[in-house]
């Protein structure tokens, strides 16, 4: 696991061939087959997805060489983990929006999120940025490293399978309001126990932001459960906290407008909160990355 996060923080994510996008791309196939506008018909299609990756992590962790089966853990582990990308794009944002280059940042929020961002200026463009951050670093940093701990292999896997396909498909709207349901409501289960890790692991490593360990918990207690999301929540308001800015409000996306209650106490984000979400965000997933091993190791 170890050598998966160095992998990550080393390679990032490969622009072509990503084994997540070549499981998007044979899930979004299997989709066409078996998509109808029922619950029952979205169980099947998770059951089968999640399944058979799986079955795969479980095959590949039955391998008898030891440094065979090392290399196995720490490719699984690098192509589930999305941390290194997650801060260059959070970069990446910082720097258009310093050199004031809205069209640019505009142009790169769907790197990170699914906003609409043709009327959005600095402050919401970084807003999007930070929250977008926050519940990364639980989904594509904390939580997978945590089922790896937990189910090796396979749990890694699965993980991201479910990750993913809560992307794909848990939305609510008219296509997907019932098909999605299984998997919408899967990832919330996954996501339970690593999201609330997230919000305590970023508490106490506020001052890496130049926060405050004490006011980050504060606004992780009073406002991690007012989130529309179970999960999502709790790792942005303790962001919220430890960065000393306030998160949420409107949000659009396409034709749905969301109106989300507001985290924090501060100012609205800049580019340079952005930065030290970024920060926040790398120490966060170090301190991930050793409880993942020392959970492994005692199991």
């Amino acid at each position: 696991m170890l050598a998966g996060v160095v992998l990550d923080a080393v390679l990032a994510d490969p622009r072509r061939g990503h084994p997540v996008a070549l499981f998007g791309r044979a899930a979004a196939a299997l989709e066409r087959r078996l998509y109808g506008d029922a619950r029952a018909d979205g169980v099947v299609h998770v059951a089968v997805c999640v399944g058979s990756v799986a079955l795969l992590g479980a095959a590949a962790g039955r391998v008898r060489d030891p440094l065979a089966r090392g290399a196995v853990s720490a490719v699984a582990t690098w192509a589930v983990l999305g941390g290194t990308t997650l801060g260059r794009e959070g970069a990446a944002m910082a720097a258009f929006l310093e050199d004031g280059d809205l069209a640019g940042a505009r142009g790169r929020l769907s790197h990170l999120c699914g906003r609409d961002p043709s009327n959005l200026h600095e402050p919401e463009l970084a807003r999007a940025t930070v929250e977008s951050i926050a519940e990364n670093t639980s989904d594509a940093v904390v939580a997978p490293l945590l089922w790896g701990a937990v189910a090796g292999v396979p749990g890694l896997l699965a993980y991201r399978a479910v990750n993913t396909l809560d992307a794909m498909i848990g939305h609510r709207n008219a296509r997907y309001e019932r098909f999605g349901w299984a998997a919408a409501r899967l990832d919330d289960v996954a996501n339970a126990v690593p999201a609330r890790l997230t919000g305590v692991l970023a508490v106490l490593a506020a001052p890496v932001a130049g926060g405050s360990v004490r006011r980050a918990a504060a606004v992780l207690l009073r406002d991690g459960h007012r989130h529309p999301s179970p999960n999502a929540g709790r790792c942005e308001a303790a962001f919220a906290g430890a960065l000393d800015v306030t998160l949420g409000g409107t949000n659009v996306y396409g034709n749905r407008v969301e109106h989300r209650p507001e985290l924090g106490d501060g100012p609205k984000p800049s580019a340079r909160d952005i930065r030290r979400s970024v920060r926040l965000a790398r120490a966060v997933g170090f301190a991930a990355a050793g409880l993942a091993v020392l959970a492994a190791l005692r199991g």
